[in-house]
């Protein structure tokens, strides 16, 4: 099988799981606010298992327990289950997303919505699709015309007013902001152009991998809080500066200044 037989492969078997689990598992936690459930761990288990029988010395990087890391040129990077708590509670919004980067760099990325049946591919330099379909990020070019989006970090409880203080400060020039609670997810909607920018801090690579590719593939751009490019997978999503390239020197001044 090829990388993007396998890729879809994961995808479509990790989505499978999760609708048959739906409603029907209990959640533990791992840390405040931070769930983990029976389909997360089975639907790791599937995805893994499929990569390692078709390229057994590719490396994987994984959110619950199949991580294995060796140096290899290939490196796999999942996630079985983006959205857990939204899962758990019977909120649809939730998703598988695995990317695989070679030689440090993302080549082939993808995230599945089992619920609404969306399959967000990309391949490097081939551009972004939607069930077979091209899509691209919106045209929007101005602030104060764009639906925004963002997410919050698991010391949420511990900052509330911190992280509520971006939302007011976008609140008071867009046209609104979405919190979906799951970044695989804000990452390929705006990708789609369905949103026109997203923030979001302290996410891990399994987040955000996939979604890099997509998103890039589909014109749009991804950078930390200072405007730079991530530059390598350990710093994927620690700031998470998405858009449809059209807005992102402004939310990076609004979120630069509320920094300071």
């Amino acid at each position: 099988m090829t990388e993007r037989t396998v890729l879809i492969k994961c995808l479509k078997t990790c989505g499978a799981i999760l609708s048959k689990h739906y409603r029907k598992v209990d959640y533990t936690l791992k840390g405040k606010g931070n769930l983990v459930t029976k389909a997360d761990m089975e639907s790791e288990t599937a995805a893994a298992r499929i990569i390692r029988t078709a390229f057994p010395d590719h490396d994987i990087l994984a959110e619950e327990n199949h991580t294995k890391l060796t140096a290899s040129k290939n490196l796999w990077i999942m996630d079985p289950l983006d959205g857990t708590t939204n899962y758990a509670h019977g909120y649809l919004a939730f998703c598988v997303s695995i990317a695989l980067l070679k030689n440090g760099k993302p080549a082939l990325g993808g995230i599945f919505d089992p619920f609404r049946n969306e399959l967000f591919l990309a391949e490097k330099g081939k551009g972004a699709t939607l069930n077979g379909k091209k899509i691209h990020v919106s045209k929007t070019a101005r602030l104060k015309d764009s639906l925004v989006c963002t997410g919050f970090p698991y010391d949420r409880h511990l900052r509330p007013e911190f992280y509520c203080g971006f939302i007011a400060e976008f609140l008071k020039i867009c046209h609104d902001v979405r919190r979906s609670g799951s970044a695989a997810l804000d990452m390929a909607w705006l990708s789609a152009g369905r949103i026109d920018g997203y923030w979001e801090f302290n996410l891990k690579p399994w987040d955000v991998a996939a979604g890099k590719l997509i998103l890039e593939e589909a014109g749009g751009k991804v950078t930390d809080f200072s405007g730079n490019s991530w530059k390598s997978y350990p710093q994927y999503g620690a700031e998470n500066l998405a858009t449809n390239g059209k807005i992102h020197r402004e939310m990076l001044h609004i979120i630069k200044t509320r920094i300071r």
